[in-house]
């Protein structure tokens, strides 16, 4: 079998309120809890694994590729829950999305200042 990346960890402050965060946003399933993790299913199969750091976080970035009908939601929950985002990755244009690659994209940041982006084309 050819490497495929099966799971990472998310260092958080509270892996709880992080991991139902980003379920939410995506409107995916809820995470489950595994052992000291709490686990965010993606649909390909890959889970990001929220777990518990004492100190500073390093922010770290995570991009979701998502379907245009799809986008439509994860932009409303976006807003409606009141979060800042922004076209680019240097947050220099707020509340605005992109159109990269003819398809919509958008940056935004989670509860630890993980850096998240959605977009509904792949780069390039």
């Amino acid at each position: 079998m050819p490497p495929q990346l099966n799971h990472t960890i998310v260092w958080s402050s509270d892996r709880t309120r992080s991991a139902r965060f980003l379920a939410d946003i995506l409107g995916l399933d809820s995470p489950t809890r595994f052992g000291h993790f709490e686990v965010v299913t993606l649909a390909n199969g890959v889970s990001l694994d929220f777990a518990d750091q004492d100190g500073p976080i390093q922010p770290q970035h995570y991009a979701f590729l998502i379907s245009e009908d799809e986008f439509d939601g994860v932009f409303n929950r976006i807003r409606q829950q009141g979060v800042p985002y922004w076209a680019d990755p240097l947050r220099r244009r707020a509340g605005a999305i992109n159109h990269n690659d003819g398809g919509r994209g958008v940056y935004f940041a989670g509860p630890d200042d993980h850096y998240l982006e959605v977009i509904t084309r792949p780069y390039g």
